[in-house]
């Protein structure tokens, strides 16, 4: 068991962080030395699932925005399978910039959240970030780089779960480098179900 926490930041509080955040409710428990149905390790280079703390999010949906995030991953539109109560954080979902962040399916069923686009950098640095998770939707590349640079700025490791080219530039690969920090992608979400 590891004797840290693992602070995780959520862009985009969709269908995956729906299952992130249900998966660490429903697996805090989980027995190290005993096969874990839906699992592959309950304990990962010393670190437990129970290790992992969500410290802050961001969205644009006025469904999400100014919840909890335990609620607003219950929120429509998603529609995630709801596998696990997820335990109440603490942490309310603050308002993200838009930019080209709703996808063209979900254009028509979002409202935007009236709420003044937080100062994501600030967030990050003040919630003690470790790791910056972006669920944004296929093809939001204006966004993705927006959080990219965020991340770099708080000093956290950025995971890309879109096909948005960040990891796979060497111009970015080498600023997170120079920075000592991980950069994890691009598209972690094709995996979900595909691969794994």
């Amino acid at each position: 068991m590891g004797s840290k926490k693992v602070r995780v930041g959520i862009v985009g509080v969709g269908n995956c962080a729906s299952s992130l955040v249900q998966g660490l409710s429903f697996y805090r428990h989980a027995k190290s030395n005993e096969p874990i149905p839906g699992l592959m390790h309950a304990d990962l280079g010393g670190y437990h699932v129970d290790d992992i703390e969500i410290v802050c999010a961001f969205d644009v949906a006025r469904s999400k925005v100014g919840r909890d995030v335990a609620e607003a991953i219950y929120a429509a539109p998603n529609n995630t399978f709801r596998f696990a109560d997820a335990l109440t954080t603490g942490v309310r979902v603050e308002r993200g910039p838009t930019l080209d962040g709703i996808g063209k399916y979900l254009r028509d069923e979002i409202e935007e959240a009236p709420e003044p686009v937080a100062n994501v950098s600030e967030i990050l640095r003040d919630s003690n970030a470790d790791v910056l998770v972006s669920y944004l939707p296929v093809g939001s590349e204006e966004a993705t780089c927006f959080y990219a640079e965020c991340a770099l700025e708080a000093g956290c490791a950025f995971v890309n779960c879109i096909p948005v080219f960040i990891a796979s530039r060497p111009e970015w690969r080498r600023r997170f480098e120079q920075r000592g920090l991980p950069l994890v992608g691009d598209d972690i979400k094709s995996q979900v179900g595909a691969t794994i």
